[in-house]
């Protein structure tokens, strides 16, 4: 048994995270962050005209648990392929980035070295060298001197894309996923709420254990 328990180690959870996503001082980290780029929209001005007010009534809203999103505004873009886009309100990007900005180093020490999409240090440069190490390295080190010898290209890159990720991806089993790790009501009802105003979905039996756990 001894032998066992120190084998077997269970993953590490978090507790009373919701109080640091709704501090005032995160919040104002979050507005900056999402207002980055986009400083001339017209959104973005009219949350400023009263930006004190509003960041104090969404302060409210997260602490007394009463924040409800705003409808996402659907659209089509065109840039060349059709993609349809659901945008969600400014006020409730700030809660996206101030939910992000507890839970994101809680997630992202356990994703591979090579993930590189929406992560600290690990841009396009990133991936690009990332990529030619891996040429050099299934290739002898990038030497290509025929078509049948010993330094010939051997490895395969592998391009694809996820059709329609975001509107298919069920968000029950990603909240059970979320589960594992955050242990905190708080922070789990309002990822809830984040996911929900996306549309529902058909909920499983299994997916209704782990819900109702919530």
């Amino acid at each position: 048994m001894a032998l066992a328990s120190k084998i077997f180690k269970m993953p590490k959870t978090y507790k009373n995270l919701y109080e640091k996503i709704y501090s005032f001082n995160n919040l104002v980290l979050a507005y900056k962050k999402a207002r980055k780029g986009k400083t001339k929209k017209e959104y973005v001005i009219e949350f400023e005209k009263n930006l004190k007010d509003n960041l104090i009534k969404l302060h409210r809203e997260l602490k007394e648990q009463t924040y409800k999103p705003i409808p996402l505004k659907t659209f089509i873009l065109r840039d060349p392929k059709t993609r349809k886009i659901s945008k969600s309100a400014f006020r409730d990007r700030i809660v996206h980035h101030a939910i992000i900005q507890i839970i994101e180093p809680i997630f992202d020490s356990g994703f591979i070295y090579d993930s590189c999409a929406n992560r600290k240090g690990k841009g396009n440069l990133f991936a690009l060298k990332r990529f030619d190490k891996f040429v050099r390295k299934v290739s002898e080190n990038g030497k290509v001197n025929g078509m049948f010898n010993s330094n010939q290209i051997k490895g395969y890159c592998f391009k694809a894309d996820i059709r329609h990720y975001f509107q298919e991806v069920n968000h029950n089993i990603l909240i059970c996923i979320i589960k594992k790790k955050i242990k905190d009501k708080g922070v789990m009802l309002l990822i809830k709420k984040v996911l929900e105003n996306g549309g529902g979905r058909t909920t499983s039996n299994k997916e209704k254990e782990c819900l109702l756990a919530i």
